[in-house]
């Protein structure tokens, strides 16, 4: 009798996530206030040194580029160092990263200290999303994985939106130095709470690469690189839509930040959730409910109230797709899994770059207005490949997530 009461407390205790867990959201929160805190800053630092908007954003497109290109690379030099000492190295290369952009003296040292911040994002969170799904059991690995993802939503809730404020009262330089603070945080934490973990025998590059090269596989990472390119495409100039579109005074556009971060957030939660039920009907949801919403922001905004609404809804939207996502590649990965998830983000990163960059060319040959049409039309592709996905795994009999 008293050990069918211990049970369910034992089995509730088992449901728990563990502390070291909510390390590498501390660290996934530093590397989220660095990619998104530029963004609403980038008409300060577009007449600080004296480029356009459009330049400007490059900025955006040189991080992004920086993740999809050094990610993978880095992951197959590192794949066999400790899991925690990676994972301190690479915050130590975000923070030296992050100082040479709070003392950059022109746009093209600003871009370099980009580019070499960007190495530390995709590795981080390639290998800490498989600590993270191996933290806890199967059935709740998504849920995981959303769990460290969690970081870097919190972040556009609490850093970007503080950077931003920072940035627009003391100079865009003293945001690119709390982020270092919030790395020095982010360093300790994981040096104090992540265990020593025991590694077992990697695989071969030759078969890592093998089974990273599955047509399947490089299905799944074009999906999310063009399906989740228009959060970028659009994101990038947010500020500039808010202020020369919709009306807001700047002073607003970081309130609408936290906001857009409260839609984040409850999107990767829920998104791990769903994914954890069902994969690939989230995936596909998701990817048809950011079409209509772009759809309708094209519709709505020059109108405040109605934009807000739906920036906050395509915020749940753009990260609900996340957790399945990463999920889905591992598992079509099984013998490269930290590869594999270094490489997703390296295809996200490389679609938020082309987003970025196409945007640039949108706002200049045909309006700054029209950005929600043309993400529309990435998230369509986004969902017409999930489709293609889907019936793939129907035809060649795979049990259905």
């Amino acid at each position: 009798m008293e050990s069918l009461q211990t049970m369910p407390r034992t089995a509730a205790k088992k449901e728990r996530f563990p502390l070291s867990l909510f390390s590498l959201t501390a660290g996934a929160f530093a590397i989220g206030m660095t990619e998104f805190v530029i963004m609403g800053l980038l008409p300060n630092v577009a007449h600080d040194l004296d480029v356009t908007i459009a330049q400007a954003g490059q900025l955006i497109t040189s991080y992004a580029l920086g993740v999809a290109i050094g990610a993978p690379i880095l992951a197959v030099v590192t794949h066999r160092l400790p899991q925690k000492l990676l994972l301190c190295l690479l915050m130590v290369l975000f923070i030296i990263g992050n100082t040479v952009a709070a003392l950059a003296p022109n746009y093209a040292v600003l871009m370099g200290a980009r580019l070499f911040t960007a190495l530390a994002h995709g590795t981080f969170f390639g290998v800490g999303s498989v600590i993270a799904s191996n933290l806890v059991a199967p059935h709740r690995r998504a849920a995981a994985v959303s769990m460290m993802m969690a970081g870097l939503t919190v972040a556009n809730i609490i850093g970007v939106p503080f950077g931003t404020y920072i940035g627009q009262h003391l100079g865009w330089r003293a945001s690119f130095g709390a982020v270092v603070a919030m790395g020095i945080i982010s360093l300790l934490g994981i040096a104090v709470l992540i265990p020593a973990i025991r590694q077992d025998q990697s695989s071969s590059l030759v078969r890592q690469f093998r089974a990273l090269i599955q047509p399947k596989l490089l299905l799944v990472l074009g999906t999310g690189a063009i399906g989740c390119s228009s959060l970028f495409l659009v994101f990038t100039y947010i500020a500039p839509i808010l202020i020369q579109v919709t009306g807001f005074a700047e002073h607003s556009v970081a309130w609408i930040l936290v906001l857009f971060g409260f839609g984040v957030t409850f999107g990767n939660i829920l998104g791990g959730r769903l994914a954890d039920w069902k994969l690939m009907p989230t995936m596909i949801g998701t990817f048809a409910l950011l079409v209509v919403v772009l759809v309708i922001l094209g519709l709505v905004e020059r109108i405040p109230a109605a934009t807000v609404l739906m920036i906050f809804i395509w915020g749940v939207a753009a990260f609900c797709v996340l957790p399945g996502l990463q999920v889905r590649i591992m598992t079509l990965a099984k013998d490269a899994p930290a590869l594999a998830s270094t490489s997703n983000h390296s295809a996200l990163n490389l679609g938020n770059a082309g987003g970025a960059f196409l945007g640039g060319l949108v706002i200049t040959h045909v309006g700054l207005a029209e950005l929600p049409w043309f993400g529309a039309l990435l998230s369509l592709c986004g969902l017409l490949l999930s489709l293609v996905s889907l019936a793939w795994d129907r035809k060649t009999g795979e049990p259905q997530a």
